[in-house]
C-alpha cells in the first residue's frame, strides 16, 4: 500500500489535477440535494475535490476528514474544516451531517469489514433524509479497452472491495436506499504503456492486480513492448452512487 504522507506531496500532479477534481465535483453535486447545509467528505485526500464541493455549493458547510496526517495537512490549506480520523470511527455525533461524501476510497479499503464500517459510519452520522454519496467499482473505471487492459486481464483481482452490489449490501442493513447515480471522467488520468509499466514497478495498482511473485516485473516488460508507449490511453469514467438514510 502507498505512503500517503509521502504520496500526499504529488498525489494531485500524478492523478489528473484541477480537471478530474471538477468533474467529481460536479458529478457529486448534482447529487446532492439542494436543502443540505452540511456535509462530510470522508477520505478527501489533498481536499481538491473537497475544495470544488464547497466552491460549488456557496452555503454549504464542507468538512473533510482523512486518516493521513500528511493528506489532511493539504486539505487544510484549501478548506477551513479538516478532522485527521480514522473514517470507520468517526468523531461526529449521531445525525450530525445532511451528506457524507467518499470519492475514491472504498476501493482502498481491503481489510475484513473496512467498507461495511465505513458506510455503517456514514448511516450514523446523516440526518433522516441525509445522502451518501460514494464512488463504486473504481478499478473497473479504468477498463477502456485497450491494449493496457489486455495485458491487465489475467492479474485482475475479482473482489473488488467497491463493487455497487457490496456497497448497496451494506447501506441497506444500515438504512441507506439507493436513490440515484452518476459517471464522471477521469481527465488526465489516460495512461501510457511506460507510465504504466513504472506505476506496476511501484505498487500502485495493489487493489486492482494480484500480482505474486515476479509477475509485476514479467508485466511491467510487456507493457513497455507495446506499440507506441509513450501515448496515453483513453482517461477512464467513474461511476457514483447515492443513498438516502430512511
Amino acid at each position: 500500500m502507498l505512503d500517503y504522507n509521502i504520496e500526499a506531496a504529488v498525489y494531485d500532479t500524478t492523478r489528473g489535477g484541477v480537471p478530474r477534481a471538477e468533474a467529481a465535483a460536479h458529478a457529486v453535486l448534482g447529487l446532492i440535494p439542494p436543502t443540505a447545509r452540511t456535509l462530510l467528505d470522508i477520505g478527501c485526500g489533498t481536499g481538491l475535490v473537497t475544495e470544488r464541493i464547497a466552491l460549488g455549493r456557496p452555503g454549504l458547510r464542507v468538512i473533510g476528514a482523512d486518516a493521513s496526517p500528511g493528506m489532511a495537512r493539504m486539505a487544510h490549506q484549501r478548506i477551513d474544516a479538516v478532522t485527521l480520523a480514522d473514517v470507520r470511527r468517526l468523531p461526529l455525533a449521531d445525525a450530525a451531517v445532511d451528506a457524507v461524501t467518499a470519492v475514491w476510497l472504498l476501493h482502498l479499503l481491503r481489510s475484513a469489514g473496512a467498507v461495511r464500517e465505513v458506510v455503517a459510519e456514514a448511516a450514523r452520522v446523516l440526518r433522516p433524509g441525509g445522502v451518501f454519496v460514494t464512488t463504486v467499482d473504481k478499478d473497473a473505471g479504468h477498463d477502456v479497452g485497450s491494449d493496457i487492459d489486455e495485458l491487465f486481464a489475467p492479474y485482475l483481482t475479482s473482489d473488488a472491495s467497491d463493487s455497487a452490489e457490496i456497497v448497496g449490501g451494506y447501506g441497506e442493513r444500515h438504512g441507506l436506499e439507493q436513490v440515484g447515480e452518476a459517471r464522471f471522467a477521469g481527465h488526465g488520468q489516460g495512461r501510457s504503456p511506460l507510465d504504466t509499466a513504472r506505476a506496476v514497478r511501484q505498487g500502485k495498482f495493489a487493489s486492482r492486480l494480484a500480482l505474486p511473485g515476479n509477475a509485476a516485473e514479467r508485466l511491467a516488460m510487456r507493457l513497455t513492448g507495446l506499440p507506441e508507449p509513450d501515448r496515453l490511453r483513453p482517461d477512464p469514467a467513474y461511476r457514483l452512487l447515492a443513498f438516502r438514510r430512511s
